[in-house]
C-alpha cells in the first residue's frame, strides 16, 4: 500500500527493519529502540514481523497527514540511529509497504506481534506529536556519537583510543579558551596558556582527537617546542617529549583537573539554537542542490559538488556559514587535486552556490560564503519561537544527523579507486555514495547525481564488474564487504591519495617557511645587521611558533626552493636540535 497520496503528503509510516543489514537481532533492537521513542512522544503504533527473514515493521498512522519534508528530515537522523531501516519506502508518491497480513514473496505473511490494527483505521497521531518525535530522534543522534558504553572513571569515560574526556555534548570552545589560542604562548608562559585551552576544551566535551586537530594554532606552542637555553625548539618526532606525548599528557591532567573541579565558565546556552541553526541551513542548502541534478551529472558537476559539500561540512562543524578552506584542505576531503578544486570553488562562485568572503592571505587560506541569499537570517528568527519547544540536544542533534550525512557521503567517494588517471570517473565516486547497502534503483541514483541513462548504466555495469556493487532485480546494493580497495589494486591506483596527502603536506611546510622568511626579512634592522656577518643560522620563530633556519638562497641572492624541499624531504626539520645550513 501506499503510505503517501499524489501530492507528496503522508497518510501512514512504516519503519522497515530488514534482517538482511546485521540480522533479525539488529532488526528487532532497531524497532525497540523506536518503538520506545514514538511511546515517549506518546504515539500509538503497530508492529509486525514482516516475513521468515524476521524482519520488523513498525506502522503509525496520521489524523492529519505531514509532509514529505518532514519525513525526510526524519530519514536523515534515523538512518544514523538505527542500521538496520530500509528508507526506499518514504519516497513520496511511490513509496509502499506490504500492510499487516499481506503474503510475504518468501513465504509467510506480515504478522502483528504488538498493537492493535485500530492504530491504522482510527488514527490520533497528531503533526505536534509527530515533530516531537523527530525532534527527539535527531536529539538521540547527537547522543549517539558518543562511544556506545564507554568505561567510566567516576565523571569520566574513555574514548575507543584509550583517551579520558567528559561525555555530553560537543559545543564550541569558550571564549576564554578561545582567546588563548590566538596568544603568543611561545613569549608567554605556554604551558599556562596550553592549560587555559584545555580545561575549555575537556569542559566543552571535546575529545583529545578535536584538541590535536588545533596543534599548528599558536597558543599550542607549548605542545609543538620545548625551552631550551632561553630559546624554544621543535619537539623530537618521537619519545617522552614528542608532541604526540606531551599533549596526551597534558589532556589528561586537564581532563581529570575539570571533572574534579566545579564548572565556573565554560557553558554556553546558545549552543544548541546556533547548532539547530546550522543544521537547518545545511539541510535546505542540500535540498536546493539536489534539486538540481542536472547541475551535478556532467563536465566538472560532479567535482562542484564533492566541494559544495566539503564547504558545507566544514560550515557545519564551525557552526558559521563562513569558513577557510584552502584548496589543498578541501582536495583532501573531497578526493580532487588542488587544482580541480580551485576551478569547482570559481564555478560555484559564479553561479552563486557561494560567494567569496576574504582572500587568502599568508599562511591562511581564502574563505567562502556558503549562504549568498542569507537563509541564515530567517532560520535564526524562527528558531528563536521555536528554541524552548525543543527537547534539550535537538539542536546540536540536527547539526549532527547533518554533518553525519555529508561527511558519510565525503568518505564514500574520497578513494583511490576514483581519483586521477587510471581510476573510475568522479561521477562513479557520487553514483556509489548515493548507493546503500539497501537496494537503490537507476532512478534514484540518476536523481541523486544527475548521471544520464547510457553514463549511469555504464558505470553501474563497471562498478558490478568490480564486485564494488551487487546487481539485484530491483536496482544496486553494496556486498556485505567493502570492495573499492581490492578494486583499486586491480587498476594499478591504490595509494594515490595517501601519496597526494603526503605532497600537500611537504607543500604546506615548503610555504610556511617561506612565509618565515619573509617575517625574517621584514624584521628590525637591527635584527638584520646582527645576523649580516653569521655564516651558519641558528633556528628562529615564525608566526606560527614553528622553528626553521634560514631559507636556502641560490648564488644570486633568489630563494632556492628546490633545496628547501629537499632538506624537508630528508625529515632535516624534523630534529629536535638546531639545524645550520651554510649562509
Amino acid at each position: 500500500m501506499y503510505l503517501a497520496d499524489e501530492h507528496d503528503q503522508f497518510h501512514y509510516l512504516a519503519f522497515d527493519f530488514d534482517a538482511s543489514k546485521g540480522g533479525a537481532k539488529t532488526a528487532a533492537a532497531d524497532a525497540a529502540t523506536v518503538l520506545a521513542m514514538l511511546q515517549d512522544a506518546g504515539i500509538d503504533a503497530v508492529t509486525c514481523q514482516s516475513g521468515p527473514s524476521l524482519g520488523r515493521h513498525v506502522w503509525i498512522a496520521f489524523a492529519d497527514v505531514v509532509t514529505a519534508s518532514d519525513v525526510d528530515r526524519l530519514g536523515r537522523a534515523i538512518r544514523h540511529l538505527c542500521p538496520s531501516i530500509d528508507l526506499s519506502p518514504w519516497r513520496p508518491v511511490r513509496g509502499c509497504v506490504r500492510p499487516p497480513g499481506s503474503p510475504h514473496r518468501a513465504g509467510g505473511a506480515s504478522t502483528v506481534i504488538r498493537g492493535s490494527l485500530d492504530v491504522l483505521t482510527a488514527p490520533t497521531t497528531s503533526p505536534d506529536q509527530f515533530a516531537a518525535f523527530v525532534d527527539a530522534v535527531t536529539a538521540a543522534v547527537d547522543l549517539s556519537s558518543t562511544p556506545a558504553l564507554p568505561a567510566l572513571v567516576g565523571t569520566v569515560a574513555v574514548d575507543v583510543d584509550g583517551h579520558r574526556y567528559l561525555p555530553g555534548t560537543r559545543r564550541e570552545l569558550p571564549t576564554r579558551s578561545r582567546e588563548a589560542l590566538a596568544v603568543d604562548a611561545a613569549a608567554d608562559d605556554a604551558s599556562a596558556v596550553l592549560f587555559r585551552i584545555l580545561c575549555g576544551a575537556a569542559r566543552a566535551h571535546w575529545h583529545l582527537a578535536d584538541v590535536a586537530a588545533l596543534v599548528d594554532e599558536p597558543g599550542m606552542a607549548h605542545i609543538r617546542t620545548r625551552r631550551h637555553q632561553g630559546t624554544r625548539l621543535r619537539r623530537p618526532a618521537r619519545g617522552p617529549q614528542s608532541a604526540q606525548n606531551v599533549l596526551a599528557h597534558q589532556w589528561d591532567r586537564a581532563v581529570r583537573f575539570v571533572a574534579s573541579t566545579p564548572a565556573t565558565s565554560g557553558s554556553d546556552p546558545t549552543f544548541d539554537d546556533r547548532a539547530h541553526c546550522i543544521g537547518l541551513l545545511a539541510e535546505q542548502l542540500q535540498t536546493r542542490a539536489d534539486a538540481s541534478p542536472g547541475r551535478w551529472g556532467s563536465g566538472g558537476g560532479p567535482a562542484d559538488r564533492r566541494v559544495l559539500d566539503a564547504l558545507h561540512a566544514l560550515a557545519v562543524t564551525a557552526i558559521t556559514p563562513v569558513v577557510e578552506a584552502d584548496t589543498r584542505r578541501v582536495a583532501l576531503m573531497t578526493g580532487l587535486g588542488k587544482s580541480t578544486v580551485a576551478r569547482a570553488l570559481q564555478r560555484l562562485a559564479e553561479d552563486g552556490w557561494i560567494t567569496p568572503a576574504q582572500s587568502h592571505a599568508g599562511v591562511h587560506g581564502a574563505h567562502w560564503n556558503i549562504d549568498p541569499q542569507n537563509l541564515l537570517h530567517s532560520i535564526t528568527e524562527t528558531s528563536g519561537t521555536q528554541a524552548a519547544t525543543r527537547p534539550a540536544g535537538a539542536g546540536a542533534g540536527t547539526r549532527s544527523t547533518t554533518l553525519r550525512t555529508i561527511t558519510t557521503r565525503l568518505r564514500d567517494h574520497t578513494h583511490d579507486l576514483f581519483t586521477g588517471r587510471g581510476a573510475l570517473p568522479l561521477l562513479a565516486g557520487n553514483i556509489y555514495a548515493h548507493s546503500s547497502t539497501g537496494t537503490t534503483s537507476a532512478s534514484q541514483l540518476s536523481a541523486a547525481t544527475g548521471a544520464g541513462p547510457s553514463d549511469l548504466h555504464r558505470i553501474l555495469d563497471k562498478l558490478v564488474q568490480l564486485h564494488v556493487l551487487v546487481a539485484t532485480p530491483t536496482g544496486w546494493t553494496r556486498p556485505r564487504h567493502d570492495g573499492r580497495t581490492r578494486a583499486a589494486q586491480a587498476l594499478g591506483v591504490h595509494g594515490r591519495l595517501e601519496a597526494r596527502r603526503s605532497r600537500y603536506d611537504l607543500d604546506r611546510q615548503l610555504w610556511a617557511w617561506w612565509q618565515g622568511e619573509h617575517e625574517r626579512m621584514s624584521g628590525s634592522s637591527t635584527y638584520r645587521t646582527a645576523r649580516r656577518h653569521v655564516q651558519v643560522t641558528a633556528l628562529w620563530r615564525n608566526p606560527n611558533d614553528d622553528y626553521y633556519p634560514r631559507h636556502p638562497r641560490r648564488s644570486d641572492g633568489r630563494a632556492d626552493f628546490q633545496a628547501a624541499r629537499a632538506h624537508l624531504v630528508a625529515g632535516a626539520l624534523d630534529t629536535a636540535e638546531p639545524l645550520t645550513i651554510a649562509a
